[in-house]
Formats: C-alpha cells, structure tokens, sequence
C-alpha cells in the first residue's frame, strides 16, 4: 500500500485555501499552553500521585516534566516547520505517510477530547466540594458518573462545564484566548499562595520513607504503584503545552511564536508543579492525601489558613474550566484538520461565516465530552487520555529524526538541538510511561486504535486526495 506522504508545501497550500484566522500572538501562545496544561494534573492529581508514590510524587513530576521537555523541542521544530493546524497529524503525514497519520489524529481524541473530560470531572470535585460548604449538597447520581462510583448517574457540573466552553469556541477563538488569559492569571495566583504558605512550613519529616512503594509501578492491593506508576498517571498534568501547535494556523509569525509558547509553557508548568508537589507532601502526610478531591484546598485549611484554602478552591473553580477549553479546542483544530484533508466528511471543516470557527466539529466534539465526563471517573479518564499522548510524542519524536535524515537540507525556523540524543529519549521516556501504565488503560488504547484502523480503511482510505 503506497504510504501516502503530504508534502510540507501542499499542507500549507491548503491551509491558505481553507484555513483559519491569524490573530494569536507570542503571549498569548504562552498563556493558553499555560492555561491548557495547568489544571486537574496539579489541582486533583496531587492527591492520586501522592497515594501512588509517596513523597516522591516530586520525583514523578520531574521525570514526566522530562519526557514532556525532550517532546517538546521535537514538536518545537515540526510546528515552525509546518505551520497549519492539525498538530501531531500533520506531522506525522508529511513524513511517515497517510495511515499512521490517521492513527495518530485517531489517538488524539484520548489526548484532547478525552483530556477535557478528565478536567471537567476534577472541576466538578471542587464545585461540589463548594456547594457542601454552602449548604447545598447534590445527590450523588447528579455529582457523579454511573461508572465512576456506585449509585452514581450523571455528573451534572462536569456537563455543565463542557457545554459551557463550547459555546464559547463556537463564539470565536480570539474570545477564547481573552477569556483563558484572564484565568490563567487567577490559576497563577492560586498556586503562587499555595507555594509560599507551603513551601516554608514544609517538615522533613514527611518525606521518609521517600519511596515506600520504590521506583517501578508495582501492583499493590489491585492498584499499581511507586515513582513510575504515578509519574505515567501524573504525566496527565503535562498534557496541553502541546495543543500550542495545533493553532499554529491562527498564530501571527508561527515559525518564532509556536516554539516559544511551546517550550515557554513547559518550563512556566513544570517549576509551579514540584514546588506545589513538595509544599502538599511536604506538609501533609501522603497516607493523608488519599481519596481527596480538593487537596491544595484541604491542606491550607488543616494547617490553619481557612479563608486562602477557600479561596485556592475557589480559583480552581473558576480556573479548571480554561483547562476543559484548550483540550475542545485543540481537539477540534485536529478534526479539521483531518476533514480537510479528506479523510472525516468535508462538511465537518466547514468554518462559521460570522464567528471563524469550525462550529459544526466544536459542537460534536462538546457532545463527546459531554457524555465521557457525565459518566466516567478522573483517574480512569486521565490513564486512557495518557496513552494517546504518549503515542503521539513517540511518533512526533520519530518523524524529526526521520525528516533530518531524509531531507537533511530542508530549511528549518527551529532546530531541536542534539537531535539524535533528544529523539531516542523521548521515544524511550514515552514508552517506558506507557509500559507503567495500568494493563487496563494498555488495552483500551489498543482496542481504540484497532477501531480507528477499521474505521480509516472504510471511510478515509477510499474518500482521500492522495488515493490516485
């Protein structure tokens, strides 16, 4: 079968011939990386990751935060190189072929879509957690998904929160970027006064033993545990930055802003995500921490700040939901992405006259995640998100090395230094997170992609261009 390669140059043809406004610059690039990837992973995850592997949960951030580093500068070099939509599929076309691009945008929906919907169930955790405060306490079938916890039904403020967000991409993306760039803020300034209560109070105590559960993930009681098991959770918290790149169409000068909102934002993260980690087990045993839903919230409150920790929960509640956006968002840039190319039905690219948005494939996506987060739990929800990253970052990795030695003259706006050590540990990295994963969240993603493969050759593999 022949691979189907896109050339760089018919990408960016088509993209001028149907494509997207260019209305983001550098900052705000940043910012929504920022405000994509700041959200459950370090508001909710906290807690999970803690459980997982004890105090050295801030060693679980920082090699997630590395594997995520050595993705990034790959990706760095494809955005500038390629600058459309479509982010890890675009990529994945112009160099290794038509197929495992589908694959890729394929697993791009357990990244994005799927993400959103992790974020939206932690945001419901900290809305209800709230609502008790005030008195108000739902029914557990409408705060909780029927496959999330027994006796539960439909997570209404997780909806709510999807369904929110998507209306407001439907509304325009410079909008959207407004609107994120304003929370962020609030989300920045919530994990700064966390940090500076925390950090100073820290007793080190609480960080022996460091690794009660060692550093491969291990079954224990049915759940897997230690560094790697929860750093291949917790990499969940990293997933974002590199939604920078799928709107690299709707970013002036792409070939400088792209890279650095993608590398500014990672870096930006993974310093307010150890130090946050080691203020939280740092002040509160981990055995503490397990089954929290409000951690950074909670921990404030026991050590005597009530009114902070109230108003940490409450940024969270205004904040988490940016997170919910960028993934939709994301998201959608892939689909259109894909539909223009031909291989999902042209009509879902169609772009809305007044506002400039894919409005038709933002409502379906809003709809798919409104029914993954109405039903389904946090952590369950951020493993199968988990594996389509990791896949993705292994083949971006893969597709640099791959066009460095077969078009080693192209000229490049960003260059991934030391390419050939990068590369390898990226790939390595990604797969050693895979293989940490749960046998569950494995199979999943296997039957997904198995799915998709059917699904590209009834419907993508007949309808694309580069059939003849």
């Amino acid at each position: 079968m022949n691979r189907r390669i896109k050339p760089v140059e018919a990408c960016i043809e088509g993209a001028e011939r149907k494509g997207l406004e260019r209305s983001l610059g550098p900052i705000q690039l940043m910012l929504l990386g920022v405000g994509a990837v700041i959200g459950t992973g370090i508001f909710v995850l906290t807690a999970i990751g803690a459980e997982r592997a004890g105090p050295a949960i801030v060693l679980s951030f920082a090699i997630a935060a590395t594997v995520c580093a050595f993705a990034a500068l790959a990706y760095a070099e494809l955005s500038a190189l390629v600058p459309v939509a479509g982010s890890a599929y675009t990529y994945s076309y112009v160099v290794m072929g038509e197929f495992l691009a589908w694959l890729v945008g394929w697993n791009l929906i357990l990244e994005y879509a799927v993400a959103g919907a992790a974020v939206a169930v932690g945001w419901s955790g900290y809305m209800a957690g709230l609502l008790h405060s005030m008195g108000m306490d739902l029914p557990l079938a409408l705060k909780a998904g029927m496959f999330a916890v027994q006796g539960g039904g439909v997570n209404i403020i997780a909806v709510t929160a999807v369904v929110v967000v998507t209306g407001l991409l439907i509304l325009g993306t410079r909008e959207s970027a407004y609107f994120t760039t304003v929370l962020v803020f609030v989300k920045m300034l919530a994990l700064g006064a966390f940090i500076l209560i925390a950090v100073p109070q820290i007793d080190w105590a609480n960080f022996h033993p460091f690794m009660p559960y060692g550093f491969g993930a291990t079954e224990v009681d049915g759940v897997a545990k230690g560094v790697m098991a929860a750093a291949a959770l917790i990499f969940f918290a990293y997933i974002g930055f590199d939604a920078v790149s799928t709107a690299a169409e709707e970013t002036r000068n792409p070939n400088r802003n792209v890279p650095l909102g993608l590398i500014g934002s990672l870096i930006i993260c993974t310093t307010v995500y150890v130090l946050v980690a080691a203020g939280a087990v740092g002040t509160t045993p981990y055995t503490q921490l397990a089954g929290n839903t409000e951690p950074l919230a909670s921990i404030l409150r026991t050590m005597g700040f009530q009114t902070v920790g109230n108003l940490v929960a409450l940024a969270a509640i205004l904040a988490l939901p940016t997170v919910v956006l960028m993934m939709i968002y994301a998201q959608t840039r892939i689909l259109f992405a894909m539909s223009r190319d031909g291989l999902l039905p042209e009509r879902l690219s169609n772009v809305h006259p007044r506002f400039h948005t894919p409005h038709v494939i933002t409502a379906i996506t809003g709809l798919f995640v409104v029914i993954v987060a109405g039903l389904f739990s946090v952590d369950e929800i951020a493993e199968l998100s988990n594996t389509g990253t990791l896949f993705a970052f292994v083949t971006v990795a893969v597709a640099v090395m791959v066009l460095r030695w077969s078009q080693p003259n192209r000229a490049r706006p960003f260059r991934t230094p030391a390419i050939w050590l990068v590369g390898p540990a990226a790939v390595i990295g990604c797969v050693y997170l895979f293989m940490s994963l749960p046998k569950l969240a494995q199979g999943r993603f296997a039957i997904w992609t198995a799915i998709g493969a059917v699904v590209y050759f009834l419907y993508g593999y007949r309808r694309s261009p580069l059939r003849s």
